[in-house]
């Protein structure tokens, strides 16, 4: 069994593979970390894991960790089945890194372009060669969100919801609108910026905003919610080979 572990800026996901097969998964809190991760180890009898962490990690926590299970901490330097053309490849996101991995393996000989739509959106592209050029980073919804809020002195905190009209009658209805839209067009934009260049291009929504966009987005994508997951579970295979 494979252990996979997914440290992000708001939450850490779990998640256990039997070969690359997704059999469990689940969010903790950074405050029972090592314990829910030992649980799960115990529990799965899992032999190797991997982790990506781009939020909170001690170094204190990766010893206690490595000292478990046979453990890959994903950076730069580790093997991955592309070829990495990112001008800063040290400052490239980890959770990127298993999203391209996994478009390269699972998308054979295709160009594909996998959004994840999370606490940032990303946009990351992988030609048909294998070969990865990078994206692009923008706010993600729940950040919009917020920083509307933050940064004013009266629009109100909101929870993401679709409004089916691009006029709003209210404060809040306009919020909803700006936000929303505003992620659907620019996701949509982005997808055909990629068509103009590519004949042929393989759509990936993945991130925990997926199931909110998925149905909204003009473009035909491949919705999958655990697609970085996945990505990790298929670096780690791809190391211990």
């Amino acid at each position: 069994m494979n252990l996979i572990i997914d440290v992000g800026n708001t939450r850490t996901k779990l998640a256990v593979f039997k070969e690359s097969k997704l059999i469990h998964n689940e969010s903790i809190s950074k405050e029972n970390f090592l314990k829910d991760t030992f649980e799960l180890i115990k529990k799965f009898n899992c032999k190797h894991a991997i982790i990506s962490s781009v939020g909170f990690l001690k170094k204190s926590q990766l010893t206690k960790l490595g000292s478990k299970i046979n453990l890959i901490e994903l950076n730069s330097n580790t093997n991955v089945p592309f070829q990495n053309k990112y001008s800063t490849p040290t400052t490239l996101g980890v959770d990127r890194i298993a999203l391209v991995a996994n478009a390269a393996l699972k998308f054979p000989n295709k160009n594909v372009l996998v959004i994840d739509a999370g606490t940032c959106i990303t946009y990351d592209w992988i030609d048909s060669n294998g070969n990865y050029f990078g994206g692009a980073i923008s706010p993600g919804v729940q950040m919009r969100y917020k920083s509307m809020h933050q940064f004013t002195s009266s629009l109100p905190q909101l929870e993401p919801k679709y409004i089916d009209t691009f006029t709003g009658d209210s404060t809040e209805n306009a919020i909803h609108i700006g936000v929303v839209y505003g992620v659907i067009s620019e996701i949509d934009s982005f997808i055909n910026l990629h068509k103009e260049k590519n004949d042929e291009l393989t759509v990936v929504l993945t991130g925990g905003d997926t199931n909110f966009l998925a149905n909204k987005l003009k473009n035909t994508i491949f919705a999958n919610p655990f697609f970085l997951m996945e990505g990790l579970n298929t670096i780690l295979i791809y190391n211990l080979k």
